[in-house]
Parts: structure tokens; C-alpha cells; sequence
């Protein structure tokens, strides 16, 4: 069964006291253990998720897994380096997150979880999925109310505007979800359950749970 190595966490611990170039060159084979580690519980997740979701059949995990240098540019952080490792798997690839519904993967010392849906989807995106929900609210009622949805992530979550979008009434009477900027599910993995045998099951399981979910954000 694949697993995160204990290592694997203990790497992105010392990275997070370390942020600088000299530590992670110094520490570079640790760096390149804990990836390869990553990936392939990764790999082995997508052979799982194509059991239920065949449209991820050929994505590989290189092309999920978001690299570990920080773009520094723009921001007012100048740490070097991310302290996590994250993938997200969406049909062709990561660079696709602002088409499709996708799964999100991330392990970092004590903010590790399992995620997906829509984060904050483009306008044409947000406006067809608000047009589904007014046409069809019932069928994404009953698939955050599923129990196994509920298992997993315990509601639909998501930044939501203050008001009513545009062209809608304050007083239409699915408006809570038609507020919503973002659709997602949201499962949290503690340190233990990340690096335990059962944490593959988990991560698969609740991806499973989530598909519904992207089924009917892929408008």
C-alpha cells in the first residue's frame, strides 16, 4: 500500500526552519526522496481515481505536482521555497484547474488535507454553474447532503459574496448557493493519518465522495 514516509514530513519541517538556498542544496537528497515519495503516492492515487472518474486515464503525476520554488516576484514574502508539497489532479494536467473540477492533494506539517471542486472558476464558468444551479438546485442538494459527502467534508465550502450576484433576487430561494464564489470540499489529514497505512484509503475514499461533486461543476 503506498504510504508518506515519516522523512517525507520531517524534510518539509526542516525546510520551514531552513527557507534558504544553502540548507536545501545541503539537503537536496532529502529533498529529491521526499518528491519522489510524494509523486508516487500521487501516481498510485490516479490509478485509483481512474477506477471511478476514467477520464483521468494517462494523467501522470508529474504534471500535477505543483513545484516547490515560490514565484517571488509579486510578493511581499521572500521565503525561497514552498514548506509543502501539493498536487492537483485535473484532467490534462494542473494547468487546466481554471476549466475543470480537480483533486487536490497536499501534504505540509500540520496543514495537511485533501481538497477539490472549483476554486474561485473564471466568470463564463461561475456563471454556467449559477445557471445550473437555478435550473437544476436539487441535484446539488442531494449531493453535498449524501452521506458520504457529509463523511468526508461535512458541507460544501467556498468564499461567498455578500449579496445576491447579478441578476439574481436577494430572496430567490436557493441564494446561498448562487452567492458561493468558490465550490469546494474540504477534508483535513492530521500528521498521524498522513504518514499512517491508512492514509491512501482515506485520500481515494474521500476523493471517491468528491466526484459527484465534479460531476455536476462540469458545465
Amino acid at each position: 500500500m503506498p504510504q508518506i514516509n515519516k522523512s517525507t514530513l520531517t524534510f518539509l519541517s526542516g525546510l520551514k526552519l531552513n527557507n534558504e538556498r544553502e540548507w536545501f542544496n545541503s539537503n537536496r537528497s532529502r529533498y529529491e526522496e521526499a518528491r519522489k515519495n510524494f509523486e508516487a503516492f500521487v501516481q498510485a492515487v490516479i490509478g485509483e481515481i481512474v477506477k471511478f472518474d476514467p477520464i483521468y486515464k494517462g494523467l501522470e503525476a508529474k504534471s500535477c505536482i505543483f513545484r516547490i520554488n515560490r514565484d517571488t516576484r509579486f510578493s511581499h514574502d521572500k521565503s525561497v521555497y514552498k514548506t509543502n508539497f501539493g498536487a492537483f489532479m485535473v484532467r490534462g494536467g494542473k494547468k487546466n484547474g481554471d476549466r475543470f473540477p480537480g483533486y487536490y492533494f497536499h501534504i505540509e506539517p500540520g496543514s495537511s488535507f485533501a481538497a477539490g471542486g472549483a476554486y474561485v472558476p473564471p466568470t463564463p464558468w461561475l456563471n454556467a454553474i449559477r445557471e445550473k444551479i437555478e435550473e437544476n438546485a436539487d441535484e446539488l442538494i442531494r449531493v453535498i447532503n449524501n452521506k458520504e459527502f457529509k463523511k468526508y467534508f461535512g458541507a460544501l465550502d467556498g468564499e461567498k459574496l455578500k449579496t445576491a450576484p447579478k441578476g439574481y433576487p436577494r430572496d430567490h430561494p436557493y441564494i446561498e448557493l448562487l452567492k458561493m464564489k468558490s465550490f469546494l470540499a474540504y477534508r483535513s489529514i492530521s500528521d498521524r493519518e498522513l504518514t499512517s497505512e491508512g492514509c491512501f484509503d482515506l485520500v481515494v475514499s474521500a476523493f471517491r465522495a468528491m466526484k459527484p461533486l465534479h460531476d455536476f461543476l462540469t458545465v
